[in-house]
């Protein structure tokens, strides 16, 4: 018998999924805890964190399959303990294999950073080891001094993907989370080779702090994406404003390369990054930048020095 009594709803769930059209359960998932020592939660409709560790370990990819979404929302609430006081938050998911991103992938973006609209998705990837929690310190690396933030959309992929067409994407997606893309732009553009090295650096993939399940979400491509810096509005956009939608890459990039449960899709950022200012304004040690995504709710973090 397995540890938790989730394997035993997977496999009652299973059998009648199997005879119908397989849906996700409407579900907003956490991770809470020190660094390091994370629990998983569930957040009801009032905002609380409830306690779902003696149902699972943690929130792997093996949760992330319809099934396994479908058997946590069958759990009563009554069951979960609330978590008291105001525990610290951390990337939603653990055991993330791969982190993909799409650049220049809003109209208004591109034109800012003057550069033509890409025909298809571009694509460059991010370090896993650049992961943070949605409210930790971003620190900046030693020898940057073009640091830069982007309020992202991105996409948590439940199931197996390979060669999947835009129709039927949706039954990959497990859900979506909020992303920072934090980017270091004189390591992106000034130091040879692609984005990779500039936007890599440890910290520099806040996530978090919910990963909310696809069915919770009405229309993806109709959600607000903001970002503020000290209090002062940078990014208003909308995910409408995309070049390339969630379903066209999500299967673009599933002819290039197998997408697994727990690979996450940064989807691009809207205009207003520091680098498209006219003279550009870049991020500093004790700035503080809020972000957000309508729907999936919102990160801060402060700016430190390197250490």
């Amino acid at each position: 018998m397995s540890r938790f009594p989730l394997a035993g709803l997977v496999a009652a769930l299973s059998l009648g999924l199997l005879a119908g059209h397989s849906q996700a359960a409407e579900l907003s998932l956490v991770r809470y805890g020190p660094a390091g020592q994370e629990k998983p939660g569930l957040v009801d409709a009032q905002g609380q964190v409830h306690d779902l560790s003696a149902h699972i370990a943690d929130i792997t990819p093996d949760v992330l399959s319809d099934e396994s979404l479908e058997a946590i929302a069958a759990i009563p609430l009554a069951d979960l303990p609330v978590v008291q006081g105001n525990p610290r938050l951390g990337v939603p998911l653990t055991g993330i294999g791969k982190i993909i991103a799409v650049g220049f992938n809003y109209v208004n973006h591109a034109a800012e950073m003057q550069v033509e609209l890409p025909t298809e998705p571009l694509i460059f990837m991010k370090a896993t080891s650049a992961l943070t929690g949605p409210f930790d310190d971003v620190i900046q690396p030693r020898n940057g001094h073009k640091l830069d933030y982007e309020s992202e959309l991105v996409v948590v992929i439940g199931k197996r993907a390979q060669y999947v067409a835009e129709a039927d994407v949706w039954e990959y997606i497990a859900g979506y989370t909020v992303g920072h893309d934090v980017s270091e732009r004189a390591f992106q553009r000034e130091r040879g080779g692609q984005f990779t090295k500039g936007k890599s650096a440890d910290t520099f993939a806040p996530v978090g702090p919910h990963l909310v399940t696809r069915d919770s979400i009405e229309d993806v491509q109709n959600l607000a994406v903001w970002s503020e810096v000290n209090g002062e509005m940078r990014q208003q956009g909308n995910t409408a404003d995309m070049v390339f939608g969630v379903a066209k890459i999500v299967s673009h990039l599933s002819e290039f390369m197998t997408l697994y449960p727990g690979d996450i899709i940064f989807t691009g950022t809207p205009a207003g990054v520091g680098d498209g200012m006219v003279p550009p304004v870049y991020l500093k040690p004790g700035d503080v930048v809020r972000l957000g995504i309508e729907g999936l709710d919102e990160q801060r973090q402060t700016i430190v020095a390197p250490r």
